[in-house]
């Protein structure tokens, strides 16, 4: 039984859902104490706990502690059984819940059963601190398809903050296959940019928004443009349906070696111009850095490279990142309490980084 403090560090819900994947794909029981200590509201709320029951559904778990603002939770996996699957994070209680989060703990379990699977996931899909749907299906799938983790996406129903109601599936296939040459080493280079995709979407609000947080994009990016003239850009302007309104501001910049993503989030009071304004500003920071991942992968693919690195030759990954953030430092802590492996972390907290991952 690994024991785990869940006020490490940032004390937040990575931890949690870390726990859970390695747990599951591992066989390895764990009990976790001071869930989210560091929050405003500790404890496993509507998100967190509908990972823990999606989990223990998906591995026939022995679970205790499973309820809402519960500190301390144990769980023992049993065998990961493929299949059809649907979760609600509003099930319970009314949430918008990010189903991005919920996948986190899922996605990588689903890797290593017997066969497909398909998961339907409800609630938010467009929510504060989280993932927005874009970036899951737009770069994280993408680049773990080529350490061979196959899964694809889509987006039914569009779920904003406060009342969520979006609806996201995943379809995953196992085993893993073999993996494709992606040489994640420290001497990995982007490669020339070669498309930029911008979204800016609307829901249930005046298109003329979305078309705001566009020409403040345009504008801020001019330079960059007229700079890049082998650089593609792709842009859409629309409006979605959803139960609430809400609005957003996603970037996509498509280099040879990798993909990257940036997204800002609308709110009631906060002018379309700044949520283009702060999209823009995380991907100008990782476009004028050298590192190769940005803030948000460098967190979401430690895990499967994790799991990667002994099928490797020379059984050691590294790579760099444009911002070391509190949540890559907790999961590095996190897979270290279930992996034997060294996994070492070169730089400061907020600057760039490297990643050295061994056995």
């Amino acid at each position: 039984m690994i024991e785990i403090d869940g006020s490490f560090g940032e004390g937040g819900g990575q931890i949690l859902r870390t726990a859970l994947a390695l747990s599951a794909i591992l066989k390895r029981p764990f009990k976790i104490y001071n869930i989210r200590k560091g929050r405003k509201k500790p404890g496993l709320l509507a998100q967190h706990l509908t990972g823990v029951k999606a989990v223990a559904k998906i591995t026939n778990a022995q679970v205790e502690g499973d309820k809402f603002n519960s500190l301390v939770l144990t769980f023992s996996p049993g065998e990961i059984s493929s299949g059809d699957y649907e979760f609600n994070v509003a099930e319970e209680r009314g949430s918008a819940g990010a189903t991005t989060l919920v996948a986190q703990s899922i996605l990588p379990i689903l890797f290593f059963g017997k066969g497909k699977s398909t998961v339907r996931l409800s609630g938010g899909t467009h929510v504060p601190k989280s993932p927005i749907f874009d970036y899951l299906n737009e770069v994280l799938l993408p680049v773990i398809r080529n350490l061979g983790y196959d899964a694809e996406a889509l987006i039914r129903r569009y779920g904003f903050y406060p009342v969520g109601g979006g609806e996201i599936i995943i379809k995953s296939s196992a085993p893993i296959r073999n993996q494709s040459p992606f040489p994640i080493n420290k001497s990995l280079k982007r490669g020339e940019a070669r498309v930029l995709k911008i979204v800016s979407r609307v829901a249930n609000l005046p298109l003329s928004i979305a078309e705001r947080q566009m020409r403040r994009t345009e504008e801020l990016l001019k330079d960059l443009s007229a700079n890049s003239p082998s650089l593609r850009t792709e842009k859409i302007v629309d409006r979605v349906s959803a139960n609430c309104p809400g609005t957003y501001l996603f970037i996509k910049a498509e280099f040879s070696n990798i993909i990257a993503g940036f997204s800002s989030l609308g709110e009631r009071g906060k002018p379309a111009e700044k949520v283009a304004e702060e999209a823009v500003k995380e991907f100008l920071s990782y476009y004028e850095s050298d590192a190769v991942f940005d803030p948000h992968l460098a967190d979401q693919i430690l895990l499967f490279l994790a799991l990667s690195v002994g099928k490797k030759k020379e059984n050691e990954i590294s790579f760099t990142t444009s911002r070391i953030t509190n949540h890559l430092i907790t999961n590095i802590w996190t897979i270290k309490k279930f992996l034997d492996i060294s996994i070492d972390l070169v730089g400061e907290l907020g600057k760039r980084g490297e990643i050295r991952i061994k056995l």
